[in-house]
């Protein structure tokens, strides 16, 4: 065996075993988001994880049903956009064998308005849209019983419904819509309780424009979801470990400026 073919034999063997060690280092996973600030923190969380061997692929979504069924489905590994209020509610009516790994961080719901500038100023029989899934939906009817506009059935919980509401002094009218859609009603609606992520595409400031807003200590944080036989995969713990860093805690805090409150 000359030298030559020696050197050549060691090169591949060399070249072979780092493909190998790479290859076996790295994952690729796909992760559902929401459009707005879920899209943009797993931007920077891909940036983490690809130093610590795992690819991410970053799927948007716009609106809050499709991300659960394409991860039970398998078309994702992981989901990053509800709060558990809302995940409960989707595995009791579809079935849904999903679990939270993480917290993310808290989107405090508003309530705006182009009429009036106080909940206060809402006239007799005011009109007011909210979301139409009972999660939120209930999360916004909370809100404004925190506000004194209503009173709610607290047997309903977390999933109270219009049809839940014990006192309704000023009549007011509820509309319950897409939750992505909320911020194109307020032109035809005195109010509406319109979600963080779709407020802010809509260039709503929470901490500026809405006229009322949940504060920090709301228990609707947005969670990390993975189908549970995933629950104890190695790169479920790479996936945390990329997302609760001070990184993207930095990165929360310095470009939400409190419209968004990391969760770990």
């Amino acid at each position: 065996m000359t030298a030559g073919f020696k050197r050549a034999l060691a090169t591949a063997a060399a070249a072979f075993a780092i493909g190998a060690a790479h290859s076996a280092a790295a994952e690729s996973i796909k992760v559902g988001v929401s459009a707005g600030t879920h899209e943009q923190v797993f931007e920077v969380v891909r940036d983490i994880a690809a130093e610590k061997g795992l690819e991410i692929e970053i799927v948007t979504f716009n609106d809050y049903v499709l991300p659960n069924e394409a991860l039970s489905l398998g078309d994702l590994d992981a989901n990053s956009f509800q709060h558990e209020p809302y995940l409960e509610v989707q595995k009791a009516e579809r079935g849904y064998d999903l679990v939270p790994v993480a917290k993310n961080f808290v989107e405090p719901m508003g309530v705006y308005s182009e009429k009036y500038e106080s909940l206060d100023a809402l006239p007799e029989g005011a009109t007011v849209a909210i979301p139409n899934d009972p999660s939120n939906g209930g999360r916004a009817l909370l809100l404004l019983q925190r506000e004194g506009l209503v009173r709610i059935d607290e047997a309903a919980g977390l999933t109270a419904g219009v049809a839940d509401i014990t006192e309704n002094p000023k009549n007011l009218q509820f509309y319950e819509l897409d939750a992505a859609q909320l911020p194109r009603s307020l032109a035809d609606v005195d109010a509406a309780a319109i979600n963080t992520n779709y407020a802010l595409e809509a260039d709503l400031n929470p901490l500026e424009d809405a006229i009322a807003i949940e504060d920090a200590e709301s228990p609707y944080a947005n969670l990390i979801v993975v189908r549970s036989e995933d629950r104890d995969a190695p790169w479920v713990k790479t996936l945390i470990e990329s997302y609760q860093t001070q990184e993207v805690r930095d990165f929360i805090v310095n470009t939400f400026q409190g419209a968004v409150v990391p969760a770990f």
